[in-house]
């Protein structure tokens, strides 16, 4: 007893020293004086918070309700049948999967950075689409994300770093050592096994419940505004024993009161608590009962705590009125705050969005009330009536329906009746809701799997001017939409990845980069970043989008451009180089387009004793148009020849595959030599007209359209829902009606 006695007493010394030292990030803070009173008034604001926003989280069940096609108590008819139409489960998927592949491009390019010094950091490029990859925002974050948003509202994604570590047992090849250590050269290389241990890092990036987050004051625009206010960030999270024994070990809150909670655990949630993961695991198939699982309910708060004399911003856990796991300063070298929040549609005068299901809400409601009134009458409407007279069929019981069933009574006095068929009109009903919550949701027909296009709903056939408005529609909604998520969530979600790597990556990481254009993909090793040199980040999403839509017009202007006669540039160049590598990119992707142009350093030949040490690493090596072939096929042939006396015939294909390249590339030139000294003014057999003296064609040649023509000439047959050229003039305006 005296040594723990000793024991907290010396805690209690350290604690008081730390109370007089400017606090580091991580250093708990919880129990100094002054603090602790303004983490309790900080706490009842936050319970209080939360009771004032119960009924917006009952609110979003009853919508994950909708979206999960759960019958619930806000129906009205209450009959046989129990349908439930995917009306608005379809469209938010059909939104979910636009949004989607627009803020992802085929391109492959996701990001766009810009330095202070105008150059193009294509390492920092491939960085962040490697950690784009890494934490799976593709597959896994961005359509929980969009369907989040749509159901609740707002979007929250909560941004960190976390670290793993693996234990790997390899194989390799080691020499045998004598007894003095000493490697012994004249044996043969033994077989072992090693182990090595892996440690790696990168950001993480979690989806929020917008019923777990908690804004103060509520009224303000963004996180920041609110923190700068005096107000808080909350976060409702919910830990296993596991996860607080983790949290205690990382130091992230204190060990007496960590352990403390972990007895104090119970499994019985409080009364009127939402418990939306609980609600989405039961959606999905998964039933747990109440007191099934035990876990904790924690705060994390993010506010501004007045330590030392100023205020800093802090990170809180509370486990209780009574109960502060840990306070510390923001362990974010950048000082900000983890968590991204936006609303789907701003508001004014509140921080949080409105659900989009709720002006659906009702719509679906009754949908669902018309067909199952509808498939009631249905069942009647499949069975027979038979209408007798008692009188003189007295034999009504032996009236049975059954396979050659016999009925001892007169045809006369037995008529069948048939119910009316009542289900065709509630069909109708839920097919005019189906519309208005299309037409609410921005969500058509088309946009829906296997769904038919407005006009062929109609029983006609669409034409082209119908898909052009359509797909016009769709791109300025969905650019609309994608444009919130992208400056509000994606674009600070990347400075926020390049700020934790600078934070917590100390060793280089080999990476895919692309490089810069007409540059063929590589591996490459990219050094922790520093912030010398200042950068900007934005995703590209919808630019990209825009670009793949107007490839047609930059073809266009280009036509434009190259036809201005030199005497109206006034000293100044064209370049189009840049135009045709950046069309060429949009239109087949970052990976063709390095095998369509080659870079004027990447045709430039090789020697050819570069070329045999090339290949007798293994690598394949092509010839060069400007190689002179008969020295190095001597060469190569003197090369082949050393490997084949030294009885190195690993890569001897290597070099026999190369001279026959080159005895090749020498008949071609011969060849092509002949047929130089016919006369090119001439034209090609089947060409009409010829070749200008110049060497480009003459006007009128095909594929050479005349100077500010629309490319496509002659006219051809496009694919199904291109964008006619007068569609694409202006965004804003809708294509001619025709037809």
């Amino acid at each position: 007893m005296a040594e723990d006695d000793a024991k907290e007493v010396d805690e209690l010394d350290a604690e008081e020293e730390d109370e007089r030292r400017e606090p580091a990030r991580g250093d708990d803070i919880s129990r100094r004086a002054g603090v602790r009173d303004q983490l309790k008034e900080i706490y009842a604001e936050v319970e209080l918070g939360y009771t004032e926003q119960w009924e917006r989280a009952n609110e979003q069940m009853d919508y994950w309700d909708v979206y999960n096609c759960k019958l619930g108590p806000k129906q009205f008819y209450s009959g046989n049948a129990k349908i439930f139409v995917p009306i608005v489960h379809n469209a938010i998927n059909a939104r979910k999967t636009r949004f989607t592949n627009q803020i992802f491009p085929q391109s492959g390019r996701y990001v766009e950075v810009t330095s202070i010094d105008g150059t193009v950091p294509y390492s920092q490029v491939a960085l962040l689409e490697h950690y784009v990859r890494k934490t799976k925002l593709r597959t896994k974050i961005m359509p929980a994300l969009v369907r989040n948003g749509d159901v609740e509202g707002q979007y929250n994604v909560y941004v960190s770093w976390v670290k793993r570590t693996r234990h790997v047992t390899f194989k390799t090849k080691a020499e045998p050592e004598l007894e003095d250590g000493i490697p012994n050269p004249a044996a043969e290389p033994v077989e072992d096994i090693e182990h090595e241990e892996f440690k790696q890092g990168f950001p993480s990036v979690e989806l929020i419940s917008d019923s777990d987050v908690l804004v103060l004051p509520q009224t303000v625009d963004d996180l920041e505004e609110a923190i700068a206010a005096g107000g808080s960030v909350t976060i409702i999270r919910r830990w296993t024993a596991g996860k607080i024994r983790q949290m205690i070990a990382d130091k992230v809150i204190r060990k007496d009161d960590g352990e403390k909670l972990l007895q104090e655990m119970r499994s019985v949630s409080k009364p009127g608590e939402i418990n939306k993961n609980k609600k989405m695991v039961d959606a999905a198939g998964i039933k747990t009962e109440t007191g099934g699982s035990t876990y904790a309910q924690v705060y994390e708060t993010w506010t501004l705590l007045k330590v030392q004399g100023e205020r800093r911003l802090c990170q809180v856990f509370f486990g209780g009125e009574d109960s502060i796991l840990g306070a510390r300063r923001n362990p974010n070298w950048s000082d900000r705050c983890p968590l991204l929040s936006s609303p789907v549609e701003k508001v004014a005068g509140s921080f949080k969005g409105i659900s989009k299901v709720k002006p659906c809400a009702d719509m679906q409601y009754a949908a669902n009330d018309a067909v199952n009134e509808a498939w009631d009458s249905a069942a009647y409407a499949l069975m027979p009536i038979v209408m007798t007279d008692p009188e003189k069929n007295p034999r009504v019981g032996s009236m049975i329906l059954s396979l050659a069933a016999v009925w001892e009574t007169s045809p006369k006095d037995t008529q069948f009746a048939k119910f009316p068929d009542m289900w065709k009109d509630g069909f109708a009903l839920v097919g005019e809701c189906k519309a208005e919550i299309g037409q609410t949701l921005s969500v058509s027909p088309a946009a829906i799997t296997q769904g038919p296009a407005p006009a062929a709903a109609k029983g006609s056939r669409p034409n082209q001017a119908d898909v052009a408005r359509e797909q016009q529609v769709d791109l300025l909604t969905t650019a609309d939409a994608v444009t919130v998520i992208e400056e509000a969530i994606l674009t600070p979600m990347l400075e926020m990845f390049i700020e934790l790597d600078h934070q917590h990556r100390d060793e280089t990481i080999t990476i895919r980069q692309f490089g810069e254009m007409g540059v063929q993909a590589q591996m490459q090793e990219v050094e922790p970043v520093q912030f010398d040199t200042k950068y900007q980040f934005r995703w590209l999403g919808v630019e990209s989008a825009k670009n793949a839509q107007a490839i047609q017009q930059q073809i266009a202007g280009m036509n434009v451009i190259r036809g201005i006669p030199p005497q109206q540039l006034n000293g100044y160049q064209v370049n189009l180089v840049p135009i045709i590598t950046q069309l060429v990119e949009n239109t087949f992707g970052p990976r063709l387009a390095p095998l369509i142009f080659v870079s004027p350093e990447k045709q430039m030949p090789v020697p050819a004793q570069q070329e045999d040490q090339l290949m007798a690493m293994g690598f394949e090596v092509p010839t060069h148009a400007m190689d002179d072939d008969q020295m190095h096929l001597q060469t190569h042939m003197q090369a082949l020849q050393q490997l084949q006396a030294t009885g190195e015939g690993k890569n001897q294909k290597k070099f026999q595959a190369h001279i026959f390249e080159h005895i090749q590339q020498a008949q071609r030139k011969q060849m092509a030599a002949m047929q130089a000294q016919v006369p090119m003014m001439q034209g090609a057999p089947g060409v009409p007209g010829g070749m200008e003296p110049g060497g480009g064609p003459a006007p009128g040649v095909a594929g050479s359209p005349r100077i500010g023509a629309q490319p496509g000439s002659p006219r051809t047959q496009g694919p199904p829902g291109m964008i006619s050229q007068d569609s694409l003039q202006d965004p804003a305006v809708f294509p001619r009606k025709t037809g």
